[in-house]
């Protein structure tokens, strides 16, 4: 089998630690997403969780990009960290409305985090991702659901996931729980252990176990070596496949996503 494009990232462009390391001395600070977008083929940006953004920002990060990069965005915070998930109706909306679409086809999959507080209630979670829409401006959207509670490694859950097409984001975290169950057409994980004493954040055997895995997804399998919620399912058609190195010792990050690429 076949799937699509790997692409490997990180969180965000702007970080003071990566000037002088990866970004090179007296590189402009405006100049800094189309260096990191010309050396990664994704990002995941982290100011829309915070806040609305201009529509014309949208528009310079798609400028700023090349072709067959894409950006991860992470929804708004005021839409998931809310008691009723089902009362998110008009955050959810208000988020697209701000110029999500001006991204074009440098957008990928968009990010719903919930914080770790948050419990599965099967009720309010299905109503709450039958508010997210298909498309934006006409734009189809894909969407990526990161759950961060031990209730959600459930198969009730994943069922609910599967059902409306949406990826469960695969967490390599200390904490987290980690629920691999493939239920979308794209794979979205995000890796969280990388180590500052190791110059590509995870070390050479790490590396090469997410390669191996990272391959897999794409062509379609369930890997081995990962927790799953349920039964692992037989083969499918392949995926595209979303790997970000973020958080951990964030100041390894861009090396971190370029090596794991060079392995893939």
């Amino acid at each position: 089998m076949s799937g699509g494009a790997i692409r490997t990232g990180i969180g965000g462009w702007v970080y003071p630690d990566w000037r002088g390391t990866f970004y090179p001395e007296g590189l402009r600070q405006a100049d800094e997403l189309a260096y990191a977008a010309g050396r990664l083929g994704t990002i995941e940006i982290n100011a829309t969780y915070y806040r609305l953004q201009k529509r014309e920002s949208f528009a310079a990060w798609r400028d700023a990009t090349p072709e067959g990069f894409r950006f991860a965005l992470k929804a708004s915070r005021f839409c998931t960290n809310r008691k009723v998930l089902a009362e998110a109706g008009s955050g959810i909306e208000k988020f697209f409305a701000q110029g999500v679409a001006e991204l074009g086809d440098r957008l990928g999959p968009v990010v719903w985090q919930f914080a770790p507080t948050k419990r599965f209630e099967a009720e309010d979670f299905a109503a709450f991702l039958a508010l997210l829409p298909e498309t934006c401006e006409g734009l189809p959207l894909r969407h990526a659901l990161e759950v961060r509670h031990e209730s959600f490694a459930c198969a009730e859950f994943v069922a609910l996931a599967r059902d409306h097409g949406m990826a469960i984001v695969i967490a390599d975290h200390d904490e987290y729980p980690q629920i691999a169950d493939l239920t979308a057409d794209f794979v979205y994980a995000r890796l969280m252990r990388a180590q500052q004493q190791v110059p590509t954040g995870y070390d050479a055997a790490a590396l090469d176990e997410w390669a191996r895995i990272a391959r897999s997804w794409r062509d379609g399998h369930a890997p081995e070596g990962l927790a799953y919620a349920t039964a692992k399912e037989a083969p499918a058609a392949g995926r595209e496949v979303f790997v970000y190195m973020i958080n951990g010792a964030k100041e390894r990050a861009p090396a971190a996503a370029m090596a794991l690429a060079d392995l893939i």
